[in-house]
C-alpha cells in the first residue's frame, strides 16, 4: 500500500511499533521476520517459531461484532496457534498488541481502510475464511487483540489476553 499523505507518513515514521514493514494492498500472508523482532506488538512476545510445540486456540469472529472467546489465558515462554476463522459475511482481523496500539493503528486504518495485515501479528480474513497467527508470548501481563478495520472495535470486537 503506498502511502500519500505527508501527515500519515511522517505519523508511522514517528511511531517504532508501526515503523516495521508489513502492511500490504494486496495480498494478506505472512510476513517472515528473521532475526530479532522489534515491530508489532513486541510488548507481549514475538513470532511463534514454526518447528516449536504450540498450543492450538481457535477464534471466530462474527457479523455481531464479537470474537470468541473474548478472553484467552496463556503461560508466559507459550507458543500457540490462533486458528482464526471469519464466521461472517463482513472482512475482519485479529491483531494482538497493546490497547494503545491498536487504537493507534486503528486510526490509521480509518485512514486506510482497505489496508490489509501482513504481519505476524495479525491477520485479514475475508468471508468463510480462516487464517492462522502464530506467537509467543515472552512476557507476563494483560494484553489485548481486536479487529481494526473501521468501526469493528468501537463495536465490541476486541478481546482480552492474560499471560501468567
Amino acid at each position: 500500500m503506498k502511502i500519500q499523505t505527508v501527515s500519515l507518513a511522517v505519523f508511522l515514521l514517528a511511531s517504532p511499533a508501526f515503523a516495521a514493514p508489513g502492511h500490504s494492498g494486496g495480498h494478506s500472508g505472512g510476513h517472515s521476520h528473521g532475526g530479532s523482532y522489534d515491530g508489532h506488538a513486541a510488548a507481549l512476545g514475538e513470532p511463534g517459531d514454526p518447528k516449536a510445540k504450540a498450543r492450538t486456540i481457535n477464534v471466530v469472529m462474527t457479523d455481531e461484532m464479537r470474537f470468541t472467546p473474548e478472553t484467552i489465558t496463556i503461560k508466559r515462554g507459550e507458543t500457540i496457534r490462533f486458528v482464526v476463522k471469519n464466521a461472517g459475511q463482513l472482512r475482519h482481523e485479529m491483531t494482538l498488541g497493546t490497547m494503545e496500539e491498536l487504537v493507534e493503528h486503528a486510526k490509521v486504518m480509518e485512514q486506510h481502510p482497505d489496508m490489509e495485515h501482513d504481519d505476524p501479528n495479525a491477520v485479514t480474513v475475508e468471508p468463510g475464511q480462516t487464517r492462522t497467527i502464530l506467537w509467543k508470548f515472552t512476557k507476563a501481563g494483560s494484553f489485548d487483540y481486536g479487529c481494526l478495520i473501521p468501526g469493528h472495535m468501537p463495536a465490541g470486537m476486541k478481546g482480552r489476553i492474560i499471560v501468567r
